[in-house]
């Protein structure tokens, strides 16, 4: 289990910090023609924020456990990244964005099982 965590992590820790690095780095249009509508709703330094907030999330998925620093952060970054994509399914649901639900709910449920293995039986 805990290689399945440490591969589940990986994958997270890719997809969040090439998602938040596209948001944190492009101009909210370009966001807004890569991602989709939802950016809209949102100010450009909100985007950026949201971005900001991913990629840090991914960094916390892998680095503490690989340098054996602050192992403990582990959980709480999946922890953080699941309450991100509640966020996001909020937001894809007030606007109807119905493509976007699934992959949202598959990041989350992903987290989810890191978070609980990480804080739970499989902490480091």
């Amino acid at each position: 289990m805990n290689t399945f965590l440490w591969v589940v992590a990986g994958l997270l820790a890719a997809l969040f910090l090439a998602a938040g690095a596209g948001k944190a780095l492009q101009s909210k249009e370009k966001v807004i023609a890569t991602t989709g509508p939802w950016a809209e709703d949102f100010s450009p330094a909100a985007i950026k924020g949201i971005g900001l907030v991913e990629v840090l999330g991914a960094i916390g998925l892998v680095l503490p456990a690989a340098v054996n620093i602050a192992a403990g952060l582990v959980p709480v970054a999946a922890t953080g990244l699941a309450l991100t994509m509640v966020g996001a399914l909020i937001v894809h649901g007030r606007r109807g964005e119905t493509k976007s639900i699934v992959p949202n709910t598959l990041l989350l449920v992903l987290s989810v099982v890191v978070a609980w293995g990480r804080f739970g039986p499989y902490s480091f």
